[in-house]
């Protein structure tokens, strides 16, 4: 071989070196994964539909505090929420229940971990009826008789089918085994709820507080106009007491169709879950929960009475 032919071949070996080099490098920075923190990255969350108003002003507030992490929320309902956390589309979900120990060991076999969840916060299921309505008051045998259909006096309005958190909580709580009556009608969601309570006169539809319990909400304050608070029968009261859905009946037992809001995170690391969970569990994300008239679960913010002397 002549001394130009291995110049020559050492120019091309070089050159397809370096392309080889390129080539690799650009396989590496597309391999490379991109880790979130607890102030940074992005995750995609499921938030059943009855907390929507509530999670939009805890991720608002989330992401002004730290503009690099941004919080994909996609809402539905409850049992779609426990779909995606099945599937990789979500790490966290927000959801009127916790895990059983059966799925925690699903979960645990899945991931090689056990996913984290608590309450964050309580909210009510409020008994809406429109504002010209002369049935205002229910005890729980008459709330148990217009769900089965025994008292089709009303038109029921719950918001879906028996997937949701609401449905699923009357199921539980008031029906106890029995099926709703064919004057329950579902409504896409629980601003559906409200608009055809608020347009229906005969009608009584079943909504969580976050969406209908908040005065300094403009869209929510509009309501009173058309709609208003049924009462329901304190159970644990020694005297005949029938209350609203508010911080102070919830607190003392006094309003019956109470719930919990549940995070449930599978997140093995210190990343962007941990910390909007982190958040909604201190002082901030708890005052934002008592500013919406939910009852916070995580901190108690009690008012203590004093006496002040003038002298």
């Amino acid at each position: 071989m002549t001394k130009f032919k291995l110049i020559k071949t050492g120019i091309i070996a070089a050159i397809f070196g370096v392309l080889c080099g390129v080539a690799s490098c650009g396989n590496n920075k597309q391999q490379k994964q991109v880790y979130d923190t607890p102030k940074s990255g992005e995750i995609h969350i499921s938030v059943d539909e009855t907390f929507e108003p509530i999670i939009k002003e805890q991720i608002k507030v989330y992401q002004s505090s730290f503009p690099d992490a941004k919080i994909i929320a996609e809402y539905k309902s409850e049992a779609d929420c426990f779909r995606d956390l099945q599937s990789d589309s979500t790490r966290m979900i927000l959801v009127a229940k916790g895990l059983t120990k059966d799925e925690s060991a699903y979960y645990e076999s899945k991931l090689s971990f056990k996913p984290t969840w608590d309450i964050l916060a309580f909210d009510a299921v409020s008994v809406v009826i429109n504002v010209n309505s002369t049935d205002s008051v229910f005890t729980l045998a008459h709330l148990k008789s217009l769900l089965t259909g025994k008292d089709s006096s009303l038109q029921v309005v719950v918001d879906g089918n028996n997937a949701t958190s609401t449905v699923r909580f009357l199921m539980d709580s008031l029906l106890k085994g029995e099926t709703f009556g064919k004057n329950v009608m579902a409504a896409k969601g629980s601003k559906a709820v409200i608009d055809y309570v608020s347009k229906n006169k005969n009608a009584v539809g079943f909504v969580g507080s976050s969406w209908v319990g908040n005065d300094e909400d403009p869209e929510q304050a509009a309501y009173s106009k058309t709609i208003k608070f049924g009462l329901v029968e304190c159970k644990n009261c020694e005297k005949n007491i029938f209350a609203k859905p508010s911080q102070a009946t919830l607190s003392y037992g006094q309003y019956p169709l109470v719930r919990p809001l549940y995070f449930v995170l599978k997140e093995n690391t210190t990343g962007l879950g941990t910390g909007f969970v982190n958040f909604m569990s201190l002082e901030r994300g708890q005052l934002i929960f008592r500013r919406a008239y939910l009852v916070p679960a995580r901190m108690y913010f009690g008012v203590r009475t004093s006496n002040i002397k003038e002298e």
